[in-house]
C-alpha cells in the first residue's frame, strides 16, 4: 500500500488534476504574479461532493466551473501545508467524468516560492527579477495544486500490472501544463516554448522594461507539480551545438554579461560530439546509457547568486547557480546531475518526499557512472571520495535527530521535508547503488537493469518497496536464484531504516586520485608541532593538483585533528585557498579553518562571514545553501552576534527558503 503524501491536506485520492492552463501577469511593481489557473479533473469515484487544492498565502479571488461562479472556503493556515481550498463541486459528478475548475487568484507577499529581486541585486543592475524554486512542496504558493504529486488512477493499475508489484495502489499521476504568462521582462518556464522563438529578438524585438509581452508555453510530458518553474529578468540566449540526428534542442540563457563566459563553461560538455570517440558528452552519452530524453528541449538558466541550490532539474530548463562559472569548467558536473533528473525524479519520480532518494540517490548514482564511462573509474571514485564526506558531516548533524539519518523517511502529516534536506538522500542512496551494482556482478550486469527500471516506471511515481519489487522481479528473470541470493544479501533494513553515523558497508573505492591529496594533507598533520616558519611547504606542493583533490586535501585535514591556527593561516595564503574564486574551494578552506573554536586564526570568521554576504568586494552573496548554511552554523559557534550581524544585513538578499534555514541554524526567529 502506497501511504498518502504526508504534505498535503488535498483529496487527490477522490479527484484529481491531470492538465493545468495558467493565464499570468508578472506584476514587478508590486511584486505578484495575478491570473487563473484551469485545472482539468478527473472523478475517481461517484459521490465526490468537492475538490481540495493546496494553497499557501495565496489571495484567491474567484472560482468557476463552466464559467459558472462557485462556491469555496479557504482553510485554517498550516505552517508547513498551508490552507485547503476547498471547492463544492456538481452534484453530477460521477466516476471517470472529467471537469474544469477555473481558480482566479494573486501570489502575494508570502510566496516561499518566488524571489523577487531588485535590478541592483542582479548582475546587469539594469532591471529587476524573478525566479521560482517550488521544489518540494512551495508549488502552492504560486498557484493552487494537489501536494507534491498528484492524484491515483486506476488506469495506471492496468498500466503497470499491479499484482506482479505486490501493491494495492497505482502511482501518482502527473500533470501536463500549458501557460501564457504577459511580462515586460523576457520570461522562460520549464516547458516547451511556443512564441516568440527563442533564437528571436529578445522580447520579441520589443523594449525590454517597458512593453508587455505575452509568452506562451506547453509542457505536454507529464510532470510533478514542483517542477513547475518561472524566470523572468534581462535574459539572452545562445544554442549549443547538438549532434546529427538528433530531434531535441539545447542552449543556455543568462543575463547579457554573462552569456559568453556561461556558453564558454558549459557548450563543451552539455552536447559536443567528441572528436575521435563514439561517445558523445553529456546529453547524448546518457540516452546511450537509459534511453531517449523526453522532454525535447533541454536549456540551461544561470541565475543570480541568490539561488539556494547547486542547480534545480525544471523539466526543460535546468536551473544553474552562478558559483559554478569556475571559468576552467572544473564544475560542469553539476549540470551532469540535473541532465540526469531528466529520467531519474523527473521521469521517474518519488511518490512523495518520505522516497526522495528515489530521485536524488538515483541520480548521483548515474551521474558519477557517467563520469566512468567518459573520463575512468578513477574519476569515478573519487566523486565518492569528495560525496562521502559531504554525507558523514550530515549523518553526524543529525546525531540528535536520527530519524533524518535514515534512507526512507516516514514525514508525519505537515512535518516540513526541508527540516530533513541534507546529502543523506544523494549520497547513502548512491552508495547503495553502487553496493548493489557489485552484489549483482558489475556495471555490464547493472546497466541492463538500469535501463529496463526506467523503460518500466518512466513517466510514473513510485515508492521504494515498488523499486525493490522490480529489482527482485528483474533479477529473477535475468539470473535466476543465484542473484535472488546475491539481493538477499543485502542489508535492507539498514539501508533503508538504519541510523547512526555509518552505512551498513563501507563500498571499496579507487583511491588514486585521492593519494597525492592524502599524503599532503598527511604532512601537514605532521607538521603540528613544529613552528611553522620552520616547516618546508611551498606553492608547489600542489602543482598538478586539480581543483577536486584541493578539495579532497582540505576534506582530508577536516578529518585530523584540528591544526594551529598559526598553520591554518599560513596554508590558506601559501596555496591560495582562502581567497580563491572556486566557492568550492573556499567553502573547504572556511569548514577547515573554523571547525574548532578555540585554533581559528584571527579576523578568519569576519572573512568567512563577509565572503558569504559579499562584503568581501565581490558584492555577491554565496546564497547557495551547501555554502551559506554551513558557514552560518561555523560562525555562530565561534561569534554569534557575528553571525547574526552579517545574516540580519543581508537576509532580504537570501532565497526566502534559505533564509528560513539559515534563521533557524543560528537561532534567530
Amino acid at each position: 500500500m502506497v501511504s498518502k503524501d504526508p504534505t498535503t491536506q488535498s483529496n487527490y485520492m477522490d479527484v484529481y488534476t491531470t492538465h493545468i492552463s495558467l493565464d499570468w501577469h508578472i506584476d514587478f511593481d508590486n511584486k505578484i504574479i495575478s491570473g487563473s489557473a484551469t485545472h482539468k479533473l478527473t472523478v475517481a469515484s461517484s459521490g465526490v461532493k468537492e475538490v481540495i487544492f493546496d494553497t499557501l498565502d495565496l489571495d484567491v479571488k474567484e472560482v468557476t466551473i463552466s464559467s459558472q461562479s462557485v462556491e469555496y472556503s479557504l482553510g485554517n493556515k498550516h505552517e508547513v501545508m498551508g490552507s485547503a481550498l476547498v471547492i463544492a463541486l456538481p452534484s453530477s459528478s460521477v466516476a471517470n467524468s472529467e471537469l474544469e475548475v477555473t481558480i482566479s487568484y494573486a501570489t502575494t507577499s508570502g510566496c516561499t516560492a518566488l524571489q523577487w529581486l531588485t535590478k541592483e541585486q542582479t548582475q546587469g543592475k539594469t532591471f529587476q527579477y524573478l525566479f521560482s524554486q517550488c521544489q518540494p512542496i512551495y508549488a502552492r504558493s504560486l498557484l493552487p495544486v494537489q501536494g507534491m504529486d498528484i492524484a491515483l488512477s486506476d488506469a495506471r493499475e492496468q498500466v503497470l500490472n499491479v499484482e506482479r508489484w505486490s501493491i494495492s495502489d497505482s502511482p501518482s499521476v502527473k500533470i501536463t501544463y500549458s501557460a501564457q504568462v504577459t511580462s515586460i521582462l523576457p520570461v522562460l518556464l520549464s516547458a516547451i516554448r511556443v512564441s516568440p522563438p527563442s533564437g528571436g529578438p529578445p522580447h520579441d524585438g520589443k523594449v525590454i522594461g517597458k512593453d508587455l509581452v505575452v509568452y506562451t508555453y506547453d509542457q505536454p510530458v507529464a510532470i510533478p507539480s514542483y517542477l513547475i518553474a518561472i524566470a523572468a529578468g534581462d535574459l539572452r540566449y545562445r544554442a549549443f551545438t547538438k549532434p546529427a540526428g538528433k530531434t531535441w534542442s539545447s542552449g543556455i540563457w543568462t543575463e547579457p554579461s554573462l552569456l559568453d563566459a556561461a556558453f564558454w563553461e558549459f557548450s563543451e560538455d552539455t552536447t559536443r560530439q567528441l572528436a575521435n570517440d563514439s561517445w558523445i558528452r553529456f546529453l547524448a552519452a546518457e540516452e546511450k546509457l537509459v534511453g531517449d530524453y523526453r522532454f525535447g528541449t533541454y536549456d540551461l538558466l544561470v541565475l543570480p547568486p541568490s539561488f539556494p541550490y547547486g542547480g534545480m532539474e525544471n523539466a526543460c530548463l535546468s536551473f544553474l547557480n552562478p558559483t559554478l562559472l569556475a571559468g576552467d569548467r572544473s564544475l560542469v558536473d553539476v549540470v551532469v546531475h540535473e541532465l540526469t533528473h531528466s529520467w531519474f525524479g523527473n521521469g521517474i519520480t518519488h511518490v512523495h518526499a518520505s522516497h526522495f532518494w528515489l530521485n536524488e540517490g538515483w541520480t548521483t548514482y548515474m551521474e558519477r557512472v557517467l563520469q566512468q564511462i567518459l573520463h575512468g573509474l578513477a574519476e569515478r571514485s573519487f566523486s565518492y571520495v569528495i560525496g562521502n564526506k559531504a554525507l558523514r558531516n550530515d549523518l553526524e548533524r543529525y546525531v540528535e535527530r536520527p530519524k533524518y539519518q535514515r534512507l526512507v523517511i516516514d514525514f508525519e502529516p505537515g512535518e516540513d521535508p526541508d527540516e530533513a534536506y541534507s546529502s543523506v538522500p544523494y549520497e547513502k542512496g548512491a552508495n547503495l547503488l553502487l553496493h548493489l551494482e557489485r552484489t549483482v556482478g558489475g556495471l555490464d550486469v547493472f546497466l541492463p537493469y538500469v535501463r529496463d527500471y526506467v523503460e518500466t516506471f518512466s513517466g510514473k511515481s513510485i515508492a521504494t518497496q515498488q523499486w525493490k519489487d522490480h529489482l527482485y522481479v528483474y533479477f529473477q528473470k535475468h539470473g535466476g536464484e543465484e542473484k535472488i541470493k546475491a539481493l538477499d544479501s543485502i542489508d535492507w533494513n539498514g539501508w533503508f531504516y538504519g541510523e547512526g553515523v555509518e552505512l551498513p558497508i563501507q563500498v571499496d573505492l579507487d583511491l588514486t586520485l585521492a593519494k597525492q591529496a592524502y599524503a599532503l594533507a598527511d604532512r601537514w598533520d605532521a607538521s603540528r608541532t613544529i613552528d611553522i616558519s620552520k616547516t618546508s611547504f611551498s606553492a608547489v606542493d600542489m602543482d598538478g593538483f586539480r581543483s577536486n583533490q584541493k578539495v579532497v586535501f582540505l576534506e582530508r585535514l577536516q578529518a585530523l585533528s584540528p591544526l594551529p591556527a598559526s598553520h591554518i593561516a599560513h596554508l590558506g595564503g601559501l596555496y591560495k585557498v582562502a581567497d580563491t574564486s572556486n566557492a568550492e574551494i573556499r567553502f573547504r578552506f572556511y569548514e577547515l579553518a573554523l571547525r574548532d573554536p578555540s585554533s581559528v586564526p584571527e579576523h578568519l570568521a569576519q572573512d568567512a562571514a563577509r565572503w558569504v554576504v559579499g562584503d568581501d568586494g565581490s558584492g555577491v552573496i554565496k546564497g547557495r545553501a551547501k555554502f551559506c548554511r554551513p558557514v552560518f552554523r561555523s560562525i555562530v559557534k565561534i561569534d554569534r552576534d557575528l553571525a547574526i550581524k552579517y545574516f540580519e544585513k543581508h537576509k532580504a538578499e537570501f532565497h526566502p527558503i534559505a533564509r528560513k534555514l539559515i534563521e533557524k541554524d543560528i537561532g534567530v526567529h
